[in-house]
């Protein structure tokens, strides 16, 4: 055995990571960056009659301009937030309720477009609005997970106010065309939100060359801390919200509240880092993902990949292993940690609703499950999978085959 299999044939040894959808490792420089503001530069940055307050507004403000500069905006138009989640809502409810309680002279604007494969706080937001009355359209996906540009097209509206679409897709990794989806919306005067959660720091992101107004990141999903999140909102031309949280008027009146120093540092930490190695870090992922995605080709009769298999995530893999059922075989895989899909929704046991929506039956999506690659995977960890779910799935399947032979009328 080599010496990944020996430590991982070590009970109280940590499986390798491969869900880096889910979450990433914080990277350590990123907590050295983060350390310093929970213990001697400890201040409010909202305190501004004293020094301490004073180190910490700078800090904060240092962060809000590498946040800026990993998607090209001013540091102005970021707004810090607890996660992509709460960015959001701020984004599609802010927008609807802006465009409620102050209507234009060119008309009702009461419609949202997105996506059946969304994130589910974008469609749990949009079915909010929904219940207040607003319109929702929900537009398809073609096979490949990819949005069709002529149905979105399709479905706007001289009623349509914001149209809201994955970057690139938690769960299968497709990454959709911003710059034609932003065109798009700029030509109709439509208002365009892109959560980039996973994106972020993983591809370039422009918001001006791709006419994004509004784009949620998470902190977790790109090696900084849990907790913190930014939203981007347009000045010019300027997109207006009303605010979900009522208070001190901080974050230019967007969001109220004490911002959270060391997390709003670690994230601004972690962006400029990103800004930096992405150019290196995506072929290397991308070199990963396809040595294990051959390895199991190889080695698994009938596996699937979901998904467009070009258009996708450097470190993403969404494979279906045919005739065992996704849990079955995470749980005959305990040295390497996997998912079924979304850390986000609830653990109820059912085919994904993403993969439903590429049309894949019930029994391919049971069969799925997510692989996500990152910055501290290595080659050897990805041969380690390989033979262990090549082995797990061939386990599975020769007790299937047992199962049925046993089964059978004589």
């Amino acid at each position: 055995m080599n010496s990944i299999a020996d430590n991982n044939a070590n009970a109280n040894t940590p499986p390798i990571y491969l869900d880096n959808q889910a979450t990433t490792r914080v990277d350590p420089r990123v907590i050295e960056a983060m350390l310093p503001y929970f213990t001697e530069h400890f201040g409010n940055p909202h305190s501004t009659s004293h020094s301490y307050g004073h180190v910490a507004a700078a800090a904060v403000e240092d962060a809000r301009a590498e946040i800026a500069a990993l998607i090209h905006a001013d540091p102005r138009e970021i707004v810090f937030t607890s996660g992509a989640t709460e960015a959001n809502n701020l984004a599609i409810k802010g927008a609807a309720h802006f465009a409620r309680a102050y209507p234009q002279a060119g008309g009702v604007r009461d419609h949202i477009v997105t996506l059946t494969t969304e994130h589910k706080c974008v469609l749990e937001s949009c079915a909010q609005l929904e219940r207040e009355g607003f319109d929702v359209t929900y537009a398809p996906v073609e096979p490949d997970g990819l949005v069709a540009l002529d149905k979105l097209e399709a479905a706007l509206t001289d009623r349509t106010l914001l149209v809201s679409v994955l970057a690139a897709h938690n769960e299968i990794g497709v990454i959709q065309p911003l710059a034609e989806i932003g065109a798009l919306c700029r030509a109709r005067g439509v208002l365009f939100h892109t959560d980039a959660a996973q994106a972020a720091g993983k591809i370039p992101l422009d918001v001006e060359a791709m006419h994004i107004d509004l784009m949620s990141i998470s902190g977790h999903k790109l090696y900084g801390p849990k907790g913190v999140g930014v939203l981007y909102v347009r000045r010019r031309p300027r997109v207006r919200l009303l605010p979900l949280i009522d208070g001190g008027g901080q974050e230019r009146g967007l969001r109220s509240g004490t911002l959270p120093t060391p997390l709003c540092v670690g994230l601004g930490r972690a962006a400029a880092i990103a800004a930096d190695a992405m150019a290196e870090e995506a072929p290397r992922l991308r070199q990963l993902r396809d040595r294990l995605h051959r390895g199991l080709e190889r080695r698994v009769p009938g596996l699937s990949l979901n998904g467009d298999p070009e258009r996708r995530l450097p470190g993403n893999l969404n494979l279906s292993f045919p005739g065992i059922e996704a849990p079955s075989l995470i749980e005959a895989c305990p040295s390497i940690a996997i998912s079924t899909g979304s850390a986000c929704t609830s653990a109820k046991v059912e085919p994904s609703y993403v993969l439903r929506a590429l049309g894949l039956p019930d029994a391919v999506a049971n069969s799925a499950i997510r692989i996500g690659l990152g910055r501290f995977n290595s080659a050897a960890e990805v041969d380690f999978a390989v033979d262990a779910l090549a082995a797990a799935a061939a386990r599975l399947s020769d007790g299937a085959g047992v199962r049925q032979r046993v089964g059978d009328p004589t």
